[in-house]
Order: C-alpha cells, then sequence, then structure tokens
C-alpha cells in the first residue's frame, strides 16, 4: 500500500485514483498521522458485502460438492383426470 502525504494527495488526486484501482489501497497522512484509505470501488463492495454483480456473488460463492442429478427409470404412473 503506498502511502501519500495529504497535501500530495490532493494535488496527484487523478493519479491516487488510478493507482487504487490498478495497484490496491492507497494510504493517506496528515502530520505523520494515518487518517484515511483510498479503494477502488471494486475493492470497497468486496470488504462491505455490497457487491451488486451477480455474476460475482456466484462465482465467489463457496464451493460444494459437484451436482449429480439422476432421473427416475420408473415409467409414468397413470393419473386420473
Amino acid at each position: 500500500m503506498q502511502t501519500w502525504q495529504i497535501q500530495q494527495a490532493k494535488t496527484h488526486f487523478s493519479e491516487v485514483i488510478d493507482r487504487a484501482i490498478t495497484q490496491g489501497a492507497q494510504l493517506i497522512t496528515r502530520r505523520g498521522n494515518e487518517v484515511a484509505v483510498i479503494l477502488s470501488l471494486k475493492d470497497y463492495e468486496q470488504i462491505s458485502g455490497k457487491s451488486n454483480y451477480l455474476l460475482d456473488t456466484l462465482l465467489n460463492a463457496p464451493k460444494g460438492d459437484d451436482l449429480v442429478v439422476e432421473r427416475s427409470k420408473e415409467s409414468i404412473r397413470d393419473l386420473a383426470l
């Protein structure tokens, strides 16, 4: 995680955002104290559990055993109508 002084982050805001997207979280400091983190939207949604993408949710779901579906070989029963 790269660290930016707040004034430096303000001056290079677009670069901070680009790096958050491509390299991950960016740490912001004020007077030597860590005060904020800039995240990409994707990283934020992942840690907050607010992913709006069904495909992402399905692809990241826990993997279980393979589903084996077997069809019954019995004949169809007669129904009285």
